[in-house]
């Protein structure tokens, strides 16, 4: 793919632009160019790239695959004041290009070409014309024109509704730039950085130095299929055949291969194609320990051998199966074997890349930028991974308990380029590879969504409808079958992180992954009712080097709300002094589905006072809820986080005892329960209490199903902790009692 850039209204645009290009130079070594939008440039280097004078300024890095058709381009218009005429700078492929050429009668060389014609065509306001674009994209256009003698001036950014290409932008100091990588609106010295969401479309009026933000419908799963098994199956395996050989270049590509299910079946499929490629493996290289090596002069032949069967480690999983599939389907396989030593070297290199030191990220990303190491060194210029298997035909465990399959599976892709697809795209492209995902798909996507619950999860077994697919086209079942293992496991390189955290001293991986990069991940309101969940959910992001911005509090004066606790709200402004974070307070009627308008003020509130990037839910099980938050959250371009989604509660109850939560309850409703549970501290002995309760009469451990309510007095995020003062309790019936905090105060811990 490619890198772009802009600055507006900035006094050194141009100069800045130009500096920064480099940064953006291993995204596109195949050309670079600048447009003052008055002026195009072009050159190979920066050297030779003409300077451009103005205080706005698009710039372009081009990883030419179709063409060597060099950008920012420019419409060819009749006179300055056309009001069809742009200039463009995008980073992407749209597969259908020649097919929208055809029958719009463009004449042009590649996608680039086409999508400027496109625009200039029908514009950007129409959603329907945008949903013909076949592809994955990030673009910049930049329009001016005149109405009744006024000249108007907007830039508009637009991603593809999954977000494989990536784009950031920073709105601040009366300037307004973008960029491919946040690290380089960073080198600018914007401090205020988001990643576009993907589902908004972004309008920059340069005269008025204003935003704004348009909506484009996501993917829907509601009305499933109809049709029989065979119809279904077929259709899935035209569609996924489809997404394939839409992807396949002419040019020499790789395959990021673990010889789970989706590399294998891609790996399989290519090569049924009689097409030419390699698949690339990384693992972590399992040798005999140090103390075995330094002693073996001291243990006698016959103990040596015993002792290094004794405590050699098993290979990791991904090597294992990655040699099984290509001895069985006759892969091209390069493996590399990354020596445990040289986990910290790869660390420094990654995670900066990156720009997350989240566990799960960095590991993920330390097998691939090993793999795509391999990948450049043989010349490649595209790299084919499985990623998106396991959202659209449901392969992760969330899955299976969730009681809305494919609600869930919807729910997984809208986070996707927050938690995935970033990653995946700036490791690929430091090593000049473009990626491609065929599973992503949209047609493909749009299909397996309704696909019904029964075809992708049977007898406990996930993606069941693939896994069927890959054995009847010939894969052999161990193959097929093989049981998700995610890279960072399957390769071992987590055990690593794992023994290098313990030798460091430090209590988690975060600590460990965090000194490679010393920065919050992303800035987070906390979706906060006063209750252990919201408050433990924010615990564990802060443990993940995220920061926690504010907490935002909804005060219902509906006591059965839908969406929100009502118990214990008295106590948030306490607790927020305790946490020392600011607070937002946002009453509501507590009405259904209205009560969303409240809480859409609320976080859009927090988002323009302290800037975050996404929302920290403690959702468990509420899909009622969840669903809702989420959909709110994209109308405003956040994020939204749910670590304890699914979690098992009497694990969740455990944790919050073990880490020090202390937290009593407010409120009970439920067979088994009475006002004696009310203001006390939850121990690990009324856990017990709970579980035989719910042994009994099917009590929800945690209180999900609304069994009780609770209040956190300390744990810690708490920098004091909070004793109640006086308090009055209320029985409305033998199993049902609510307390009344009525006065509390701070005290040190």
């Amino acid at each position: 793919m490619c890198g772009i850039i802009g600055i507006f209204n900035h006094p050194q645009a141009c100069k800045k632009a130009r500096k920064t290009l480099s940064l953006l130079r291993s995204r596109g070594r195949d050309g670079l160019g600048l447009s003052n939008f008055d002026k195009v440039v072009h050159a190979k280097t920066i050297s030779k790239l003409a300077r451009l004078s103005g205080k706005n300024v698009i710039g372009h890095t081009l990883h030419a695959v179709v063409s060597k058709v060099p950008q920012p381009m420019k419409s060819k218009t009749k006179n300055k004041d056309d009001t069809n005429g742009g200039v463009l700078a995008v980073n992407g492929e749209v597969y259908n290009w020649q097919e929208l050429a055809k029958k719009y009668h463009f004449s042009v060389r590649n996608d680039a070409e086409m999508l400027l014609q496109f625009i200039d065509k029908f514009g950007l306001e129409q959603s329907d014309k945008l949903n013909e674009l076949d592809g994955v994209y990030a673009f910049a256009y930049w329009k001016k024109t005149k109405v009744n003698d006024k000249n108007s001036e907007t830039v508009t950014l637009i991603r593809d509704l999954l977000g494989e290409k990536p784009l950031w932008y920073a709105h601040e100091n009366n300037s307004f730039a973008f960029a491919s990588e946040k690290k380089v609106l960073e080198k600018l010295g914007y401090t205020y950085i988001q990643e576009l969401h993907p589902r908004q479309i972004l309008i920059y009026n340069v005269a008025k130095n204003s935003l704004q933000f348009t909506q484009r419908p996501f993917f829907t799963c509601q009305q499933e299929h109809k049709d029989d098994y065979n119809t279904i199956f077929k259709k899935t395996a035209q569609l996924l055949a489809k997404a394939i050989d839409k992807r396949i270049p002419k040019q020499k590509f790789g395959l990021l291969f673990s010889g789970g299910l989706d590399s294998t079946y891609l790996a399989y499929y290519l090569k049924q194609k009689k097409v030419k490629f390699t698949c690339y493996t990384t693992v972590l290289e399992v040798k005999e320990t140090e103390d075995i090596l330094k002693n073996k002069e001291k243990i006698n032949a016959k103990e040596t051998i015993k002792k290094k069967e004794a405590i050699t480690p098993t290979q990791p999983q991904d090597l294992v199966y990655a040699l099984k599939a290509a001895k069985y389907i006759g892969l091209k396989l390069k493996v590399k074997k990354i020596l445990f030593s040289k986990i910290p070297a790869y660390l420094k290199k990654v995670v900066p890349l990156i720009e997350d030191n989240n566990v799960t990220k960095a590991g993920v990303a330390l097998t691939f930028y090993a793999a795509c190491e391999m990948a450049k060194k043989d010349g490649c210029k595209v790299i084919f991974s499985g990623l998106g298997s396991e959202e659209i035909f449901a392969g992760y465990e969330r899955h299976k308990l969730s009681l809305d399959l494919n609600q869930e599976c919807v729910s997984g892709l809208r986070k996707l380029f927050e938690r995935d697809l970033y990653r995946d795209d700036v490791v690929t492209m430091h090593h000049g590879l473009e990626l491609r995902l065929p599973y992503l798909d949209k047609e493909l996507v749009e299909y397996a969504l309704k696909i019904p619950f029964k075809y992708k999860i049977k007898e406990g077994q996930s993606k069941y409808i693939l896994r069927s697919l890959a054995e009847e086209q010939g894969l052999l079942h161990e193959l097929a079958f093989r049981k998700k293992v995610a890279a960072q496991y399957g390769s071992r390189i987590d055990s690593a992180i794992e023994k290098y955290t313990k030798q460091n001293h430090l209590p988690i991986k975060s600590a460990y992954i965090y000194k490679f990069y010393p920065q919050q991940n992303l800035r987070l309101g906390v979706l906060f009712s006063s209750g252990k969940d919201s408050t433990y959910a924010a615990y564990v992001m802060q443990r993940q080097n995220y920061q926690l911005s504010c907490l935002i509090t909804l005060k219902s004066k509906n006591p059965d709300s839908y969406m929100f606790q009502t118990a214990g709200t008295e106590m948030v402004e306490l607790q927020a002094k305790a946490m020392k974070l600011p607070l937002i307070t946002q009453s509501t009627l507590g009405e259904k589905e209205a009560e969303l308008r409240d809480l859409k003020s609320a976080l859009q509130m927090a988002k323009t006072k302290y800037h975050i990037d996404g929302i920290v839910t403690g959702a468990l099980a509420s899909t009622y809820q969840r669903e809702r938050i989420e959909l709110t959250c994209e109308e405003l371009g956040l994020k939204i986080f749910s670590p304890l989604w699914h979690k098992p509660q009497e694990q969740e109850m455990y944790e919050l005892i073990q880490h020090g939560f202390k937290f009593i309850l407010t409120a009970v409703a439920a067979d088994g329960l009475d006002k004696t549970w009310l203001n006390r501290i939850i121990t690990l002995g009324d856990l017990e209490k709970l579980k035989a309760i719910s042994k009994k009469n099917g009590l929800n451990v945690a209180g999900e199903g609304g069994e009780f309510e609770s209040v956190v007095l300390d744990g810690p995020l708490f920098k004091q902790k909070i004793v109640i003062d006086s308090q009055e309790t209320k029985e409305e019936g033998k199993n049902t009692a609510h307390l009344l905090i009525k006065k509390a105060h701070l005290e040190k811990k």
